[in-house]
């Protein structure tokens, strides 16, 4: 396996991780437990970052000259990337308006 296949892996392996936790935490607002969910919200975050920060070394390469050669494992790489940037974004709204549900019902 070369480099850019083992950070291609890398930043999947993370970056799915993250979406994971993101979707649980929505299951588990949902249920009205907040505290578990924001706790994975926080958990993928610590993945997700650890995905964002093989990606930014590749784009760090390639602003210093060095060519990175695309190919569809990395295309598959970013696309996951930014799926799971989504999935928080709609974790967070999702928790939001389970709260106000939730403030509502009592």
């Amino acid at each position: 396996m070369n480099e850019l296949e083992l950070i291609s892996f890398q930043i999947i392996s993370a970056v799915g991780t993250a979406k994971s936790n993101y979707i649980e935490a929505m299951r588990l607002a949902e249920k009205g437990e907040f505290e578990k969910a924001e706790e994975m919200i926080k958990e993928g975050q610590k993945v997700f970052l650890e995905g964002h920060k093989a990606h930014a070394g590749l784009i760090q390469k390639e602003a210093a000259g060095e060519a990175v050669n695309i190919n569809i494992l990395l295309m598959h790489a970013e696309d996951q990337l930014m799926a799971a940037e989504t999935a928080k974004l709609m974790a967070e709204e999702i928790i939001k308006l389970n709260k106000r549900i939730a403030a509502l019902e009592k």
